[in-house]
């Protein structure tokens, strides 16, 4: 017997700091104008006080929310049983740099064997993205050349703040977060103080300490044509959606969703603004937007669930897996769904 759930009165989301077509809708307020005339409140995880609710970002244990962004900790919260539907993915080019000091002796792949590598742990966050996003980055590049993690020394470097705590509560949900900013400065501390010989810098952040710091780039492994590439550090962005919301009400779910597509749409026709605001929703300044997401970023923003997109999701969950960040496997089969998205696909815009 089907549990039948109260009409929502608030509607949560949660993004990353990614370019997203979410992002944008929020941003023009459209997606809160959707549902203001059903008097429901589109509210973000990071306005609200208790901690619980903003750690639902990693665990997506809160009912009525939407999440879209990288696909770490979406994955992680429903291999601990977290019951959410995945809804849509889109792939976003992003900056993957090696990055060293100007004066190191290393220069290319072929000498990164035996040097010192830093690798952030963050032991207050439910799942620690960042460093599975390194410890890839750097299985990519090293794959190159026949290595593996144990032909380099992995230096961990505690970070003890957690990401729920950079706002608590009455924030401007469109500001950029002032942890963000700071993504990468445990690494390129260590790199400066010559603690650490090579650091992952990540999309725009990356090119921009990249430029700040005058480091030189081994590697930018966007860039490479490598077909052994594409199976290991692929990160398709994904939405996902409470499903006891999917299953109570899906017209809602449809309706977020179009606005989703909505805005994929409106950036192609509005490229300059949207750059604008996909450089707020990041945290950097519109110069590095192209570099640091692809200049083909705005025709990047449609979700879809692509066969292709969702092989390479399959290869990140195992890849967590056999690097401890989770312990179950999903079965993918069963966690798409692409109702809202076909439903969404045949309003009118």
């Amino acid at each position: 017997m089907s549990v039948i759930h109260k009409k929502p009165q608030t509607l949560w989301y949660t993004r990353c700091p990614v370019p997203t077509a979410s992002g944008i809708a929020l941003n023009k307020g459209w997606i809160e104008n959707e549902f203001k005339p059903d008097g429901i409140k589109v509210t973000s995880l990071r306005q609200s006080d208790d901690v619980k609710v903003r750690e639902a970002h990693y665990t997506h244990n809160l009912d009525n929310a939407f999440r879209q962004g990288g696909n770490v900790p979406a994955i992680y919260a429903k291999s601990e049983g977290a019951d959410t539907a995945l809804i849509g993915l889109h792939w976003v080019s992003q900056y993957q740099g090696l990055l060293t000091r100007s004066n190191s002796n290393i220069k290319e792949i072929s000498s990164l064997k035996k040097k010192r590598f830093a690798l952030p742990i963050r032991h207050n966050d439910p799942i620690d993205f960042w460093r599975s996003m390194s410890l890839a980055a750097y299985t990519a590049a090293l794959s190159l050349q026949g290595l593996n993690l144990e032909d380099i020394e992995l230096v961990e470097l505690p970070i003890s703040a957690s990401y729920i705590d950079v706002n608590k509560g009455n924030v401007d949900p469109h500001a950029i977060v002032p942890r963000l900013e700071r993504q990468h400065s445990t690494e390129v501390l260590a790199l400066l103080n010559e603690k650490v010989d090579v650091i992952y810098g990540h999309s725009a952040w990356g090119c921009h300490i990249r430029e700040m710091f005058s480091l030189y780039e081994i590697i930018n492994i966007r860039d490479c044509s490598d077909d052994r590439l594409k199976i290991i550090n692929r990160h398709p962005k994904v939405l996902t959606v409470s499903r006891q919301l999917l299953e109570s009400y899906p017209d809602l779910v449809d309706r977020y969703v179009f606005q989703v597509i909505k805005a994929a749409k409106w950036a192609q026709k509005n490229q300059d603004e949207a750059r604008r605001i996909l450089a707020q929703e990041i945290g950097v300044a519109e110069y590095w937007i192209d570099e640091g997401c692809g200049n083909n970023i705005i025709n990047e923003l449609n979700i879809s669930l692509e066969t292709e997109l969702v092989d390479a999701l399959n290869a990140r969950q195992i890849f967590l897996k056999k690097h401890g960040f989770i312990n179950n496997l999903i079965d993918l089969d069963s966690w798409v769904d692409n109702g809202p998205l076909k439903r969404a696909q045949q309003l009118n815009i």
